[in-house]
């Protein structure tokens, strides 16, 4: 099993979260998918949404303790410092 980067998915989340980017590259694609419907369906109008949730998932995920539920990708596997 190969250990994803907690920089690479936290600036992911930050950058790209509205395509939920950062979801796809952990493993999570039921949330993916949700963050990149609810930009494409709305044709942008509720991409904010998905903007801010991106934003907060990347901020929590630089910021995670190990152990902690944003420190691991969709297999459990933790995430490389």
């Amino acid at each position: 099993m190969q250990q994803k980067s907690k920089l690479a998915a936290g600036l992911l989340g930050i950058l790209l979260g509205t395509f939920g980017v950062h979801n796809f590259y952990l493993g999570y694609t039921g949330k993916a998918v949700a963050q990149l419907l609810i930009s494409v369906l709305s044709l942008g109008f509720l991409a904010f949404v998905s903007a801010i949730w991106g934003l907060i998932e990347g901020i929590l995920i630089l910021v995670a303790q190990p152990g902690t539920a944003h420190s691991v990708d969709a297999r459990g596997v933790p995430l490389t410092q």
